[in-house]
């Protein structure tokens, strides 16, 4: 058992991928095996993978070289056929070329990802039934001290600007690693008050599951 807190996190994004790999077969496994032939991957790349399944596509797995052809794709489970069709899984993976580091984080706050339930109340049943239906949308927002001549910070308005789909991962202070892929937007206009640092926002919209691994 491990306990991780906010303090001495790095976050990056990336918007930088490198050319895609088809994704010929992978199988209903825990973790997945994808055939990759000729991928070239080394264990712990980190790879966006764009999938028939809809409930594993827009995500960023690490993955561990099997031989030239096949790799495990760990933190995909894809076991269970209802979500995960025989068959259907193929795609595409791109490597992630680069990070960079988001700037002067001053505070990070979440929301989304929780359960969604749908209530049902049959006629003849005096009590009502919450099932299950899947889970919110993901948004991470981060406060960051605004100045505008930090390059990095210049890059994530440039990204936002061009609504570019952009790789995100948290790298939790005590050694837990978060990936995402979604939106960048980041407001241009400060945020002033006496007293405390002119800040401004930037937030994530994630498209595909967050995906979360230890060291």
């Amino acid at each position: 058992m491990a306990y991780f807190f906010p303090e001495g996190s790095v976050i990056s994004f990336s918007s930088t991928f490198a050319a895609a790999k088809t994704v010929s077969e992978v199988t209903n496994a825990n973790p997945a095996v994808a055939t990759v032939t000729g991928h070239g991957y080394s264990d712990d790349d980190e790879v966006l993978f764009s999938s028939g399944w809809e409930d594993a596509t827009d995500s960023v797995y690490r993955i561990e070289e099997t031989d030239a052809n096949t790799l495990n794709v760990h933190g995909l489970n894809s076991s269970n056929t209802t979500f995960n069709a025989a068959g259907a899984g193929t795609g595409s993976m791109y490597k992630v070329s680069s990070w960079v580091t988001i700037p002067q984080i001053l505070s990070i706050s979440s929301s989304g990802g929780d359960a969604r339930f749908t209530d049902i109340s049959p006629l003849a049943k005096r009590n009502s039934v919450k099932i299950p239906t899947g889970f919110n949308a993901t948004t991470i927002t981060l406060t960051l001290g605004h100045d505008p001549d930090d390059a990095n910070y210049v890059s994530m308005l440039a990204v936002a600007r061009a609504g570019t789909k952009v790789a995100l991962k948290l790298a939790i202070g005590g050694g837990a690693v978060v990936y995402g892929y979604g939106y960048l937007s980041v407001n241009a206009m400060p945020s002033m008050a006496q007293n405390q640092v002119n800040s401004v926002q930037a937030s994530f919209s994630l498209l595909g599951r967050a995906v979360s691994y230890s060291a």
